[in-house]
């Protein structure tokens, strides 16, 4: 790994250890949030020359506290921020050495409950978790999210002003609404890694950098909570899912389906933690969606061949992930599963009963799975057609080749 690569993990974790010391000391999350990224673009910019100093929390607590204290200086905005600049205990100093917080202290999990905030909306929250606490520029999620700058930039803005409106404290939410803000960070880290792991459009089909951070976020959280089941699985269910990473495109970019997959690109020792890590967490008693969809890839990952997989089982685990949160996308694939079992007249009957469905019906994905089953039941003219209507609703290239390629092999 170069000097670079290690540096900007390094800033990575202490992203949100430097913002949650701030806000936790000074209040004023935008404005905090806002120093701590100009401090990260300092240290990106200098530690690469000049080295990593020796305590690189107490570097970025005081470049990010000068920043704060000159942004409050300034007129435009004193003028704006009297009365909060007035409720500070006394002026603001950069803290030295002893004065910043061991790791015990660290204020991550807050900082997630905080960008997580029901004020803000699905979509913000998403964002404003990769900049606050996975310490991503602007310009990165951009980037991740292919939208102008100049549009996620008032996004976040938007998000951060809805915080504060909604007079939040940075603390973490009381016990009787912690499990279900909770539930919000856990969406949120998935809706990331999802995003990462089958781009909603563009040329690829994986954006590595997203799965990334989700998994390291999960981690995170995974530290704080190690006590509850469904922070374990999901953290489970992101590795297992990943540890298919390289086998999911050919070189050049193509899509290869799991059945097609070269299995001996699988990672390995991801499939090992992500399994064991399930085992544990399912032998901890009640379970929950991301247990039950974490014990699904691990029959996936666990299977030597996809003749192997354990489909009974599989259809067993969704039928049960129907029950607990009935949800379009778990019957999809639960018809998948029974395709397996008992053959696509079966499965084509299921999906029957999402005909009406409009989340489904105004996507891609009902159209594509129709059509395999189609293929499979030796329809290939309605199952050329299905393809093809899939190719044209994916915004993404790479499933949109895959599809027209899957219907131009079919006789009309």
């Amino acid at each position: 790994m170069g000097v670079d690569a290690e540096v900007e993990g390094l800033l990575r974790g202490l992203a949100p250890q430097v913002v949650g010391f701030l806000v936790r000391r000074y209040g004023q999350f935008d404005l905090c949030e806002d120093a701590v990224q100009e401090a990260l673009l300092a240290a990106a910019t200098q530690w690469p020359v000049d080295g990593v100093p020796g305590n690189p929390r107490g570097w970025l607590i005081t470049v990010a506290t000068r920043r704060l204290t000159d942004q409050i200086r300034s007129e435009s905005a004193r003028r704006r921020r009297e009365d909060a600049v007035a409720s500070m205990d006394g002026e603001l100093v950069a803290p030295g050495a002893d004065s910043v917080p061991d790791a015990e202290s660290d204020d991550t999990l807050t900082l997630l409950f905080l960008c997580c905030h029901p004020a803000v909306t699905p979509a913000s929250q998403v964002a404003l978790t990769l900049r606050a606490v996975g310490g991503l520029s602007t310009a990165e999620i951009a980037r991740a999210f292919m939208v102008p700058e100049a549009t996620m930039a008032p996004r976040i803005s938007r998000a951060k002003k809805s915080i504060r409106e909604a007079g939040s404290r940075f603390e973490l939410p009381p016990d009787a609404e912690r499990a279900d803000r909770l539930r919000v960070v856990l969406q949120v880290l998935y809706l990331i890694f999802n995003e990462g792991y089958t781009a909603s459009s563009g040329e690829s089909l994986q954006r590595v950098e997203l799965t990334t951070e989700a998994i390291r976020l999960a981690r995170m959280l995974r530290a704080a909570l190690p006590d509850d089941g469904e922070v374990a699985g999901l953290l489970a269910l992101m590795l297992l899912t990943d540890s298919r990473r390289t086998a999911r495109t050919t070189p050049s970019g193509e899509l290869v389906p799991i059945d097609e997959q070269d299995r001996a690109l699988w990672d390995q020792a991801q499939i090992a933690e992500g399994a064991a890590l399930t085992l544990a967490t399912l032998a901890q008693g009640a379970v929950g969606p991301y247990q039950l969809q974490a014990a699904i890839a691990a029959l996936h990952a666990e299977a030597p061949t996809a003749e192997d997989t354990d489909w009974p089982q599989i259809h067993a685990l969704y039928l049960l992930l129907e029950q607990l949160t009935p949800n379009p996308m778990i019957t999809l694939n639960r018809a998948i599963a029974l395709a397996q079992i008992q053959g696509p007249q079966a499965a084509l009957a299921l999906l029957d009963t999402l005909a009406t469905n409009k989340s489904l019906t105004e996507s891609h994905r009902l159209d594509a799975v129709r059509a395999h089953l189609h293929e499979r039941a030796g329809n290939p003219t309605l199952a050329r057609a299905l393809y093809l209507s899939a190719a044209r609703r994916t915004p993404s290239l790479p499933e949109k080749h895959y599809l027209t390629t899957k219907a131009t092999t079919l006789p009309e």
